[in-house]
């Protein structure tokens, strides 16, 4: 239980000196980590990668929407657009895990670029 309580400790003190970017493209890492760990899985497993997926993708969408976001308003839409992409795909009866792998990983590494982080593959 104490090594819980140092790890939960240290990671929280490692979250606070990583810029926002980071973090985001730390959320695209993870999402494309399970699509494609799915890829090759049962059916609960992709269900619930696509799951994940689509709550992320939601969440970008709501953000894009938000008055308060200091984003320039044609990345904003640019941004919606790609997203409305992103939900179709996952709404069809067989998701194309490629399609979502390759856009998740393509905004990863735009926020790894401007974050000053190197993308990762």
């Amino acid at each position: 239980m104490h090594t819980m309580r140092q790890a939960a400790g240290a990671y929280a003190t490692a979250s606070t000196h990583r810029t926002q970017r980071e973090q985001e493209a730390d959320v695209f890492r993870r999402a494309t980590g399970a699509l494609k760990a799915a890829r090759d899985s049962a059916s609960l497993p992709r269900v619930k990668a696509i799951a994940d997926n689509r709550r992320l993708w939601l969440t970008i969408g709501d953000l894009m929407h938000d008055p308060l976001n200091p984003l320039p308003d044609g990345l904003r839409a640019a941004i919606v657009s790609v997203g409305l992409a992103v939900r179709r795909e996952m709404d069809r009866a067989s998701p194309n895990l490629e399609f979502l792998i390759s856009i998740n990983e393509n905004f990863s590494a735009g926020l790894s670029e401007h974050a000053g982080v190197p993308a990762q593959d």
